[in-house]
């Protein structure tokens, strides 16, 4: 597993342990203890960084570069699917936190 998906996994781990109610544990790089936006923010630029290799390798064993396997190409497009499906996933469950907190009586 590459650097990314192992930093994508620890981040996407990281939120469900959050979202599961669990007591939360800063998630720090060093000293610095990151918010929740960072977070996100991050998690969303390995998912475009992982589709973006992606399509790179697609286009590179379409015009006939023999140095790309299709088995890169087929890996490659799975892990940027389930990194964007993670993602999606994770969007829902704030959508429906958001939607409970804002019908919750004053």
């Amino acid at each position: 597993m590459d650097v990314q998906a192992t930093s994508l996994m620890k981040q996407l781990e990281a939120l469900r342990f959050e979202a599961s109610g669990a007591s939360a544990k800063p998630v720090s790089e060093g000293n610095a203890t990151q918010d929740f936006s960072q977070l996100l923010s991050q998690a969303l630029n390995n998912v475009n960084d992982l589709q973006g290799q992606s399509d790179q390798l697609k286009t590179r064993f379409d015009s006939g570069d023999r140095s790309v396997n299709l088995s890169d190409v087929m890996i490659a497009g799975q892990k940027a699917s389930i990194a964007f499906e993670a993602t999606v996933q994770v969007r829902n469950k704030v959508v429906d936190a958001y939607k409970t907190i804002m019908n919750m009586p004053v």
